[in-house]
């Protein structure tokens, strides 16, 4: 079983990130601000996809991979990055546009990626991780080491033709990866349910090709962690792949700026009860840990407040750099 502390740690790290980065894309009186009383500028600018209410199938998972598994992610990748072990203010300063960002300020929030710890990246097209972990899964097996590949995605992807494809190569092959799906409910703007036929579709559609799954409370950290801990030491015993189905709930919008005002407020106070973080801090507390909790809130937003700080000084990409890092296919090849 994993530590409880260590994994409401990663938690609330990824939560002061989305927090931060929330605020930064949306201005208002908030870190720098609250100092002068005078709204911040808008300092995340586009889509922020945020993982809010969403961090202990991150965190659970995560805690059992080392570097030298691979990771791929959605456009909703903030906390599975973090949890992976990528650098907090390099992300942030990728978020702020700045040149000492992951992807040097030109990728933004659906394109971080850090090989040195496996994270393969982000992706902003809905189940486009899903085939490059299945390669990258193959390439393990390929040169026979225990590490193994995993891939998060959301509910709405298992409508779509990639998921079949990927797990069908999967298991065609016996391949070593773990696929997980962060059934949030919610499709952008629109309930999941509607949209998908069949009942339990996530395990279900998995179960149909041979691939065992397995159902677990996305927002029980512990719950997670134990049922990941199985299942990838599974895989790297050679079980082939595996489908983790994690029932959780996305709190905010679709977006940074979505209010998300389609919801039923009901619906969001209910499931507001069941937040990961509060959870977990309910537990420490029961086991008389509520003082290394508050340490760990502490240590978190003043990890994320220097994140912040350095983003907003950093400077912005020259204009020289933007046809760096580009593929060239070939000058002059049309002429």
């Amino acid at each position: 079983m994993t530590d409880l502390l260590s994994l409401y740690r990663t938690m609330v790290r990824i939560r002061a990130f989305e927090d931060a980065a929330e605020a930064a894309s949306q201005g208002g009186v908030t870190w720098g601000g609250a100092a002068t009383g005078k709204p911040d500028e808008v300092r995340v600018k586009g889509p922020l996809h945020l993982s809010t209410g969403q961090e202990a199938v991150a965190t659970g998972v995560c805690a059992h991979l080392t570097p030298a598994d691979l990771l791929t992610s959605t456009h909703r990748g903030h906390g599975h990055t973090l949890a992976k072990g990528a650098d907090s203010t390099k992300m942030m300063c990728e978020l702020f546009g700045r040149a000492n960002g992951y992807n040097s300020g030109k990728g933004g929030s659906m394109h971080i990626a850090d090989f040195s710890v496996g994270m393969l990246g982000a992706n902003g097209v809905v189940t486009a991780g899903l085939p490059i972990a299945v390669g990258a899964a193959h390439a393990l097996k390929l040169r026979r080491t225990d590490a193994i590949a995993v891939s998060f995605f959301g509910d709405g992807a298992i409508n779509r033709g990639p998921f079949l494809e990927a797990l069908n190569w999967a298991q065609v092959y016996q391949l070593p990866v773990l696929f997980v799906c962060e059934d949030n409910q919610i499709s952008a703007t629109t309930r999941s349910a509607p949209m998908t036929a069949g009942s339990n579709a996530a395990s279900a559609r998995a179960e149909s090709l041979g691939i065992p799954a397995t159902r677990v409370d996305g927002n029980d950290v512990q719950a997670v962690s134990d049922a990941a801990a199985r299942l990838i030491a599974d895989i790297r015993a050679g079980s082939g792949p595996q489908l983790l189905h994690a029932l959780t709930y996305r709190q905010k919008g679709h977006v940074s700026v979505d209010p998300a005002t389609y919801r039923d407020p009901k619906e969001v106070a209910e499931a507001l009860k069941t937040d990961p973080i509060v959870r977990a801090r309910a537990t420490l507390e029961q086991q008389g840990l509520g003082a290394q909790a508050a340490r760990i809130d502490a240590e978190a937003k003043a990890e994320i407040d220097a994140a912040v700080a350095t983003a907003s000084q950093s400077p912005v990409p020259q204009a020289s750099a933007a046809y760096t890092d580009i593929l060239n296919t070939g000058e002059g090849m049309w002429s």
